[in-house]
């Protein structure tokens, strides 16, 4: 497919003056300046590596565009051209269908800094020698002679051998005759971000592993009428475990075979494109699998290669391979391999997996994160995973205006998200992962009586100014074995004998239910500048998530999502899913996502009562499990006519009704909560609704 941005086209083959604009970031956040030494020295690291790339490489976009070099390619005339970097080898070979498997029948001819190529022509009849689908392996050949099988670290199609032969991946060597042709152009950023977090392999409800196609045909049609506007694939580079959730990698350049091809997963990203969905990798750069006939670890047959060397290139509690971001080689590979990402498959962004792993050389382990600034800018942190950070940011935004970058960081480092040019790291939003650890905190340890307000609305507002952040009720890791899903948390106890809407009312069921809506509303609306979901969460999927492994008998029991609850009309999971629905059809209306966090005038602790307004819109929740309140004063910002357009209790959603929507709010000029004009109304317990003008 001819790429969107052409190299002539690159506004970095110039290599144009990038003006430093920290004192804005300063003038932001002046606690900031007694760190301006370090905030600069940082920012003169990304900018000497960006002069010596345009220097040394011919420029920004041809030095991320390794994957057109490096790896095995067939040419135009079907002749192949093979490049690998492998500094530590004596000899490279090619083997595998093309020449019955003899090892070193061909050679790689060596260039300088351990780089290897290799040509082979086309046949006598002009056919090309390493057919489409045919399996080959790289030969490393160490100093004593010794030869080790390995993958092509640029292998853009790698599968699972039959059980006959071994365990280790096999690279396919992938040149289809007929690649797929996108049909839709990548959708315009939205304003508003709505997340669905999602894994082909357990979006089926069947025992087994489910497929780009099915995903295509069954799943993006629900996440569109659940008014969702952009999917986050999770596990798709490849990984040879599939129990690690996708965060083991073994190959970076190939999307997983276990669904399928990597033509049907571009039609699969074409189809959301169709419905006006972006398309999110979950990009694992902060380290690699250990594995090493199938991985990249040992590559060249040294501890090293693409990895820090000895115990710096270990992770202690992953047990997996640390990157050596330092190296020119692993830049040019990690920088490709966004660009193969957005270019071959028309991804329109990432979530970069483990960036709290790759900010600090303690890898923030055994290390608590108080928000005293020393801790972002001292020794701990690794220079050159922050330098790498920031130049991927900056190449992405520029080669693609409407990219979208999300860091998964739980140490609130500053300036994580904002631009390159003021000394920040350049991602447009960050994950708020202490609000799902709030949420389970409440449900785990505390009675509902004893939540404090006070304490979840500080987690629920507690972000950088002007750096968004991706607000969640639950992810994925809340999902995992070990873990509960919320809805687990709050109904486990009789989930399994209570959910029928023709079964009598059960308090369990009905708090469950009543909170499960309230969480997700108050975090959508109060959390953040976006907000996620993980696949099954917007309708109480039960159970946890586990995959197959040995420990369960090799059993899909837990891997995959239930469906049939929710397409039961008898059961009230669908409550559940239709008032997702809502919730994003009035963010969507009035884009409350995109506008300045909200004024939280009520937070009563006694009460259990908050009330906030945002986007013009005035949320009322009232946590009380037993007390309900008439003619409950609140605050509003502007006067006049008011009307609920969204209530938790609504009997649509499996509510009581005990709001009646018919009903009217008119503003009183009595000030209250800092604002001049406040309402009454009424806030049965365990409810939340939303109000907005209606003159």
């Amino acid at each position: 497919m001819e790429s969107q941005i052409k190299p002539e086209e690159s506004k970095q083959d110039e290599c144009k003056i990038v003006v430093p604009e920290i004192e804005k970031l300063l003038e932001r956040d002046p606690y900031l300046k007694p760190h301006e030494n370090e905030i600069r020295r940082r920012y003169g690291t990304f900018e000497k590596l960006r002069n010596e790339i345009c220097q040394c490489e011919g420029g920004i976009d041809k030095f991320t565009s390794g994957y057109k070099l490096f790896g095995i390619h067939v040419n135009e005339d079907n002749s192949v051209s093979c490049k690998e970097w492998a500094p530590g080898a004596r000899q490279l070979y090619l083997y595998g269908d093309f020449n019955g498997w003899e090892k070193t029948r061909n050679p790689y001819t060596k260039l300088d800094f351990g780089k290897w190529e290799l040509h082979l022509p086309a046949n006598p009849d002009g056919s090309c020698p390493i057919k489409h689908g045919s399996k080959v392996k790289v030969v490393i050949e160490k100093d004593d002679g010794s030869l080790l099988d390995r993958l092509s670290p640029w292998a853009t199609y790698v599968v699972q051998p039959p059980a006959n032969e071994g365990c280790a991946y096999q690279q396919v060597v992938w040149h289809p005759p007929q690649a797929y042709e996108f049909k839709n152009a990548r959708p315009k950023r939205p304003d508003s971000l709505r997340i669905y977090e999602c894994h082909v392999g357990i979006a089926t409800e069947e025992g087994k592993v489910g497929s780009y196609k099915e995903f295509r045909e069954n799943v993006i049609p629900r996440i569109v009428k659940l008014g969702y506007n952009a999917l986050q694939l999770m596990a798709i580079m490849e990984h040879a475990y599939y129990g690690s959730f996708g965060y083991q990698v073994t190959s970076f350049y190939a999307a997983s075979s276990r669904y399928g091809n990597p033509e049907e997963l571009k039609e699969l990203i074409d189809v959301a494109h169709s419905h006006g969905l972006v398309v999110l990798l979950d990009v694992v750069h902060s380290h690699a699998s250990k594995n090493v006939l199938d991985g990249l670890n040992e590559f060249d047959g040294t501890d090293s290669c693409y990895f820090h060397g000895g115990t710096r290139g270990v992770h202690a509690l992953w047990d997996s391979r640390l990157f050596n971001y330092s190296s020119w080689e692993v830049l040019r590979f990690l920088l490709s391999n966004l660009r193969w990402y957005m270019e071959e498959f028309q991804f329109d962004g990432f979530r970069f997996d483990g960036v709290t792993s790759m900010l600090y050389h303690s890898r923030g382990i055994g290390q608590g994160f108080s928000g005293d600034y020393n801790e972002y800018f001292g020794l701990n942190t690794d220079t050159d995973a922050v330098c790498y950070l920031m130049m991927a940011n900056y190449v992405l935004h520029d080669l693609y205006p409407d990219v979208i970058t999300i860091a998964e960081d739980v140490s609130g480092m500053p300036a994580l998200c904002r631009p390159v040019s003021e000394g920040g790291s350049g991602f447009d939003y960050r994950l708020g992962m202490a609000i799902p650890d709030k949420w389970i905190q409440l449900l785990k340890e505390y009675k509902d009586e004893d939540w404090n307000i006070g304490n979840l609305i500080h987690t629920l507002t507690n972000r950088r100014w002007m750096e968004k952040t991706i607000a969640y009720a639950e992810s994925h890791d809340q999902a995992l074995v070990g873990d509960k899903t919320i809805a687990f948390w709050l109904m486990d106890k009789e989930m399994y004998t209570h959910m029928s809407v023709l079964s009598e009312s059960s308090p369990v069921i009905d708090r469950g239910m009543a909170l499960h809506k309230m969480i997700r509303l108050i975090t959508h609306a109060l959390g953040g500048e976006g907000y996620l979901n993980f696949i099954g969460n917007e309708f109480g999927h039960p159970e946890w998530l586990d995959f197959p492994r040995v420990g369960n008998n090799e059993s899909f029991h837990y891997a995959r999502r239930q469906w049939n609850l929710v397409d039961n009309h008898l059961l009230k999971y669908r409550y559940l899913n239709d008032f997702d629905a809502a919730m994003n059809n009035l963010e969507e209306q009035y884009g409350w996502l995109h506008t300045n966090p909200a004024y939280v005038s009520t937070k009563h602790e006694g009460d259990k009562v908050v009330s906030f307004d945002r986007a013009g819109l005035v949320f009322v929740f009232n946590f009380n499990s037993t007390q309900s309140f008439t003619d409950y004063r609140i605050a509003v910002p502007n006067p006049g006519k008011y009307r609920i357009v969204l209530d938790t209790d609504d009997k649509t959603f499996g509510g009581h009704g005990r709001l009646d929507h018919s009903t009217e709010f008119f503003s009183l000029k009595e000030p209250f909560g800092d604002y001049p004009n406040s309402l009454m109304v009424y806030a049965p317990c365990r409810t939340g609704f939303v109000l907005a003008r209606c003159d």
